[in-house]
């Protein structure tokens, strides 16, 4: 079996790790809030300062990523959030969830832009699209198991223990990720001739200096390209981190559910993103070798963007849960349909700097996650109703739609 198989398979659980730890605090929410006293705004806050904290990390992650390598970095970032998911039981009220929360967040910013670097070095070109999608498949999965999962956790060790087995778990793995990971193929023992000679062969090139040229983020930031995917990307994370926030809260409230069926009704928009991923990343490979790199990008995304668009919209009119969900989860299936486009043409343009060119991107996305968990629970107490937020969140995909027509995949930052 080619050893970039098996490597996929590593970041496909690091993913899915990721996405269970990040999302399993919604389930626990009901217990947080009791045992801490905590308003539904408050908690709001606990969601939203998590994504303040990624999002700010993003960028110098990236960075990371490019100088040090992804080996160190993703080691690095695992161990740290997996004890910060464990030290997430021991908090004992409002500001100590605020300040665990942060740097959680913050901690778990490295892993999708040292995966980001990883695949410039272990794939191929043609293959890159498909490896995206399976990376965010595996959140979106994640995100889906998380909700069952901590149900079963919190009932027999109740959230704080539920918090404590995830955070060893995640230990565990990242010691396997240190032994069993290397920066690149040519470093790895175990990577034969004819694997090593195919990825150099047919991977992106880039400059065979030691180490790329410090990007300044003001020069990053400007350039057109980075701007309009820092947007797009705002755009999606509004819309999918509903998912990971409000959506469990939501469908329990709004149809009068109980928590396991409110899990069950809640992991189908999240399957969705999976599937959406899993397409989207054929997809982007099969329009690569058809049509190009510039089709290849943009049309995924446009098509996402307007599937996510109608599902909202539909999902705001139907009446019963079942129904409502549904539509949510073609709106979950388009949004995610961005992603493989987004993060490939993160990798195209930045080359050597793909870290901190994803990052950035991230960091908008999410700046938008941010958004999203207190303009739901805002909106729903100035309004009444949870319908002007799934307004705001399709307006804004239709805003990514026109935004794609302009981003220039073929156009390098840098010219390494």
């Amino acid at each position: 079996m080619p050893k970039r198989i098996l490597l996929v398979c590593g970041t496909f659980l690091l993913s899915l790790l990721l996405y269970i730890d990040r999302t399993c605090i919604q389930v626990a929410g009901d217990g947080i809030k009791s045992d801490l006293s905590l308003s539904d705004t408050q908690f709001g806050w606990i969601l939203s300062i998590f994504t303040l904290g990624y999002a700010l990390a993003q960028t110098p992650s990236g960075i990371f990523a490019d100088r040090f390598g992804p080996r160190k970095l993703l080691t690095g970032v695992v161990a740290l959030w997996s004890l910060l998911t464990a030290v997430t039981g021991a908090s004992f009220n409002f500001i100590s969830m605020l300040v665990v929360r942060f740097v959680f967040g913050a901690s778990e910013a490295g892993a999708f832009p040292g995966m980001a670097r990883a695949t410039l070095t272990w794939f191929p070109t043609s293959e890159r699209g498909l490896v995206t999608g399976i990376n965010f498949s595996a959140s979106r999965i994640g995100g889906a198991i998380a909700l069952p999962l901590m149900v079963w956790l919190i009932t027999a060790a109740g959230w704080r223990g539920a918090f404590l087995v995830l955070g060893v778990v995640g230990i565990l793995y990242a010691v396997i990720w240190w032994i069993t990971f290397r920066d690149a193929p040519e470093e790895h023992p175990s990577v034969g001739k004819e694997e090593l000679d195919y990825i150099i062969g047919n991977r992106q090139k880039v400059s065979a200096s030691a180490k790329p040229r410090p990007l300044p983020f003001g020069e990053l930031v400007s350039a057109g390209n980075v701007k309009l995917l820092m947007m797009q990307y705002f755009c999606s994370n509004f819309t999918f981190f509903f998912c990971l926030s409000w959506l469990f809260k939501h469908v329990k409230s709004t149809y009068g559910l109980t928590a396991q069926d409110a899990g069950l009704l809640a992991m189908l928009p999240l399957l969705g993103g999976a599937a959406g991923n899993w397409f989207s990343g054929w997809f982007v490979d099969y329009l690569f070798r058809h049509r190009g790199l510039v089709v290849s990008r943009r049309i995924p995304a446009v098509i996402g963007f307007l599937l996510a668009t109608v599902g909202l919209l539909v999902s705001i009119h139907m009446t019963t849960a079942i129904p409502a969900v549904l539509f949510l989860t073609l709106a979950v299936f388009g949004a995610d349909m961005t992603l493989s486009p987004s993060w490939s043409t993160c990798v195209d343009i930045g080359g050597r700097h793909s870290g901190a060119v994803s990052g950035t991107m991230n960091m908008a996305g999410n700046i938008g996650s941010f958004a999203t968990s207190l303009a739901f629970p805002y909106l729903l107490a100035w309004f009444g109703s949870s319908t002007p937020f799934f307004y705001i969140a399709a307006a804004l995909n239709f805003l990514a739609v026109i935004l794609w027509l302009s981003i220039r995949p073929q156009e390098a930052i840098i010219k390494d």
